[in-house]
């Protein structure tokens, strides 16, 4: 990894979301974890050190192929495309952020073993008051991402439809869920 790398590495993990770094020992080791719409890697970067084997998939891969990161795949694709390219995957973990589009939405939970955690994280309904995104289609509808895990039978770890003030002011909906059984998950001590 050259100099810059490693800056834009470390800086990366000290960026990483609370809410994924919490969550994230729950995913199992075993398989490989999806970072959808990757942008510039950051929980490709967190989760690579702690572990896991990943795919990193995103539009634009160039930042986070300038990573380095030994053991992590990039794929380039467009997630938007009728035709989704990660269909018939399966995943360990599913961990999005900043991204909604809802076309493929319903797709994620389909995608995770049993077992699998799906960790979500981004704008929320009334988001535009603060700047972008303030297009309603890039933003969760109240209780969005709750309707999302009982409509698959995902069980719900965490969930939060917030106002939080960083990294900068935003209305952000989170969730956590497990697909199948709890394995004794719970109680599990968290680090926040």
């Amino acid at each position: 990894m050259n100099v810059n790398a490693l800056t834009t590495f470390h800086a990366g993990i000290e960026q990483v979301s609370p809410w994924v770094r919490r969550y994230a020992a729950l995913i199992p080791k075993e398989g490989q974890v999806l970072d959808l719409a990757c942008g510039s890697g950051r929980h490709s970067a967190f989760l690579s050190q702690v572990g896991y084997s990943l795919l990193a998939v995103d539009k634009n891969i160039q930042v986070v192929e300038g990573l380095g990161i030994p053991g992590l795949i990039v794929q380039q694709a467009d997630l938007e495309l009728a035709d989704w390219p990660l269909l018939g995957k399966q995943f360990a973990g599913i961990v999005v952020t900043n991204y909604l589009f809802r076309p493929h939405l319903d797709q994620l939970p389909k995608m995770l073993i049993d077992g699998g955690v799906l960790i979500y994280e981004t704008f929320a309904q009334g988001n535009a008051r603060f700047g972008k995104p303030s297009n309603p289609n890039f933003l969760l509808k109240p209780g969005e991402l709750l309707d999302l895990a009982a409509q698959n039978g995902l069980k719900v770890i965490g969930y939060e439809d917030i106002y939080v003030e960083l990294p900068k002011p935003a209305m952000i909906q989170r969730l956590c869920a497990v697909k199948g059984d709890l394995n004794g998950l719970i109680p599990l001590q968290f680090q926040g």
